[in-house]
């Protein structure tokens, strides 16, 4: 029996069993409605769901798989289900700038309502406006205006040529206009009779013809003004017959639509336009489509395009609030565009090519957008962040003020009712509450989900509903209970921890899938617990390639663990490596050599860049525990180097730093330290052990270093005794720890490590500071003091 304490069978993991479950099979529960362990990130949902203030929006952190994703979404929505729809938006032509277009907001549904109640009234008018205009009494009032000043004009110009006649002249048309000719025996006198005249007969003529041509310009004065007066009465009639075929269906639409006030304004300013522009309406029918010109079709602009309605919002067949989760939130997509459009290469644009993003399809409702989507691009952050702040959503494109584009238009604003859910880590949230002035002003609630809960009856009976809910949804055959307890297990495992259960339920699922498949593989009616065991044998064989090339060259002897013997200055530390979606433990040669000097101690890892801060912290806290324990009535002067054998990717961690003072204390001494007993556990200059991650990993790698070379009985691992709890071991592990074939280990110091180690007394200082003979303590003093005096000797030659 060893005189150290060993860990107990039990105390290596800690299983489920079909007893603690009370079901047979899955089918008999109920299935779960919510989400499990995360009371914290829910009750900050709830909260943050439920406060209408201004700036709580709510950020969720927490790991992928976690659901957060999918409960943020539900929650969402079951909240949304409660609350009002929000209205529909539509843009329409602003009749006095049209750059600008106007924003109306309707009651939700009756948006679509009035964009096909405009197109009716388009389209009725441009076939009722050219008929009222070919109508018989239109004629007939057209004619009888036409005729009266035809006749008035008429009578005008025959008093006029009765009163030339009495003059002695006569009215004679040219390409110059009405001429006054003089008149001799009743005929137009020619140009050469004039000539032959007397000087004084030619100068009475010319005065009477100066006379008669003023009186002529009176004459036809008045007959310009009748033909002004007729086209005034045309355009009258004109007019008149437009109000009467256009306000009676906008006098119905603006009954319809009385309560809208904007509506209204827009209808009237639509009546006012048509009838102003009344003759775009008579000329639709006036050519055939066969005789319009190719380039006159290209060039030609529908008129009627200004009096369409652009539905940006239609929240028709929405139900309470809308709910709108941005997978891909680029500028555009997220906040809206402005579409161009080319034509015989100039580039143009119109109120109708505006375009909704996201952002105004969750208005009034809750938009879920992915934070590390929308950080890669800026852009779409930053107008996220301006829309929120200023309460208001602006279309504008990113390019409109670069020169590539004309047509600039600038849509009117509409009111932004929204609340944003970021989904991030904690990393994200605390880069941009430490560097985001406007991100703690907008996002005052934080649900935060953890990656662990307790391992209570209550969880694990949600555990095994939330199997049961997914067996239904997902169409897998049900679970028995030992096939839940094994899940349980696995999920105590990813927690690494006895007590609590993994909340990653993204990898709980792919067992559940993968167990579904191997037992209909099986052709069984239901999957148990051998299936999920292959699940995730199955799983760890996908991705242990690099795990078996390693152990691979362990077993060759290219890589040089020893697992037999002793050694000095040399042990068996254990790390673990992460391949992202599967992590698994190896052991690591740690070496160290000291020698008189007094460069202090040297880790080689750091002096050619290979290892991270923390684990150059670690080595030199190495210092600290030499220094209280060996150098009090001398200092402290030696050299040493210390080194991770065949190590060629860096090395990060503090977990190695008792083993790295094991070594130390190995060379110091000159004591051989079983290389059958692996080392991990971080230290503190105390010389306390402190608990380290990748336990399991850890064990579970050293053991199979031992079983390929062969198990002897002795071999075994070091822990950290706050790891105990952590402990969720294989069951080939604890096969061969039942057997006595392997050792775990607990300590509390480095002095009940280097005694298992080495078998040797650690020894207790006295009150002069020495350590008793017959101890590693006071051989290691023998060794500091024999460096002190050569030091010294050294220094004084």
């Amino acid at each position: 029996m060893s005189r150290y304490r060993e860990l107990e069978v039990d105390e290596l993991t800690n299983r489920c069993r079909c007893e603690e479950l009370g079901f047979q099979t899955t089918e008999e529960l109920e299935p779960l409605d919510g989400i499990i362990g995360q009371e914290r990130a829910v009750s900050s949902m709830e909260f943050g769901l439920t406060i209408k203030r201004e700036g709580y929006n709510i950020f969720v952190a927490g790991l992928t798989g976690t659901g957060r994703s999918s409960y943020t979404r539900s929650i969402a929505k079951k909240i949304a289900e409660t609350e009002k729809t929000p209205e529909d938006w539509c843009y329409v032509y602003n009749f006095r700038n049209p750059d600008r277009p106007i924003a109306i907001n309707l009651p939700s549904g009756t948006g679509n309502t009035f964009v096909k109640d405009m197109k009716k009234l388009v389209k009725m008018l441009r076939m009722k406006i050219p008929k009222a205009f070919e109508g018989e009494e239109y004629e007939k009032q057209k004619s009888e205006i036409l005729q009266a000043f035809q006749d008035e004009s008429s009578d005008i110009m025959e008093s006029f040529n009765k009163y030339a006649q009495d003059q002695g002249f006569m009215l004679k048309r040219s390409e110059q206009g009405l001429l006054t000719i003089p008149v001799a025996d009743g005929k137009p006198m020619e140009e050469g009779d004039f000539i032959n005249l007397d000087v004084s007969k030619r100068k009475e003529i010319e005065e009477k013809s100066y006379i008669v041509q003023k009186k002529l310009m009176e004459y036809l004065k008045q007959v310009r003004d009748m033909e002004k007066s007729a086209r005034d009465k045309v355009e009258q009639l004109e007019g008149k017959i437009a109000l009467i075929t256009v306000e009676q269906p906008v006098r119905e639409l603006i009954e319809k639509y009385s309560e809208f006030k904007n509506v209204v304004s827009y209808l009237k300013a639509v009546q006012k336009d048509m009838i102003q522009n009344i003759e775009d309406f008579r000329k639709t029918d006036k050519k055939k489509e066969e005789e319009i010109d190719i380039l006159e079709k290209i060039n030609a602009k529908d008129f009627t395009l200004k009096y369409k309605v652009n539905p940006i919002i239609d929240n028709r067949e929405t139900k309470g609030a809308p709910v709108v989760f941005e997978p891909h939130p680029k500028y555009y997509n997220l906040l809206g565009r402005i579409d161009y459009e080319s034509n015989m290469g100039v580039v143009t644009t119109d109120f109708t090519k505006i375009k909704p993003g996201s952002i105004h399809a969750a208005n009034g409702g809750y938009l879920i957008i992915n934070m590390s989507d929308i950080a890669k691009s800026p852009e779409s952050w930053d107008g996220l962040k301006r829309a929120l702040k200023n309460k208001s959503i602006a279309i504008e494109n990113i390019f409109t003020n670069t020169g590539l584009v004309s047509g600039g238009l600038k849509p009117e604003p509409i009111p932004l009712n929204l609340k944003v859910i970021l989904l991030g880590n904690s990393y994200l949230y605390q880069m941009l509450f430490s560097y985001d002035e406007d991100f703690r002003k907008l996002f005052k609630i934080k649900a935060d989900f953890d990656m662990e809960m307790v391992s209570s009856p209550e969880n694990i009976d949600k555990y095994s509903r939330f199997i049961s809910s997914h067996c239904r949804e997902k169409n897998l055959m049900h679970f028995d209970c030992t096939a839940v307890a094994y899940i349980i297990d696995y999920s105590r495992r990813l927690a690494d921890h006895k007590h609590k259960l993994s909340t990653r339920f993204n990898d709980i699922v792919e067992i559940l899938y993968e167990a579904d498949a191997w037992a209909r593989i099986a052709a069984s009616d239901i999957v148990r617990d051998a299936h999920v065991k292959k699940a995730i044998e199955q799983k760890r064989y996908r991705s242990g390639r690099v795990e078996e090339k390693l152990q691979e060259l362990i077993d060759t002897g290219v890589i040089l663990i020893s697992t037999a013997d002793t050694m000095v200055g040399q042990v068996n530390g254990l790390s673990v490596m992460d391949m992202g979606d599967y992590a698994f433990g190896k052991p690591s040669r740690v070496t160290a050599t000291t020698f008189a000097g007094d460069k202090g101690i040297t880790n080689i890892e750091r002096e050619v860049e290979m290892s991270g801060s923390i684990h150059d912290k670690g080595v030199l806290i190495l210092s600290g525990y030499l220094g209280e324990k060996f150098a009090q009535e001398f200092p402290l002067t030696l050299s040493a180097h210390i080194c991770f054998e065949q190590l060629y990717d860096g090395v990060e961690g503090d977990s190695a730093s008792s083993t790295e003072l094991y070594a130390l204390l190995s060379s110091l001494s000159d004591v051989p330290i079983k290389q059958y007993i692996a080392v991990t556990g971080s230290v503190n200059q105390k010389g306390k052990i402190q608990p380290i991650g990748g336990v399991n990993e850890k064990i579970e790698g050293f053991f199979q270093s031992c079983k390929h070379k062969g198990l002897k009985g002795n071999e075994g691992v070091i822990i950290p005794h706050q790891n105990v709890d952590n402990l969720m071991l294989n069951d080939e592990v604890i096969e061969a720890i039942e057997k006595g074939l392997f050792h775990i280990y607990p300590i509390a110091d480095v002095e009940e490590g280097i005694e298992i180690l080495t078998d040797i007394p650690a020894g207790k200082a006295d009150e002069d500071g020495n350590y008793p003979e017959g101890t590693l303590y006071r051989l290691v003093q023998k060794k500091i003091e024999k460096y002190a005096r050569l030091v010294e000797e050294f220094d004084g030659e």
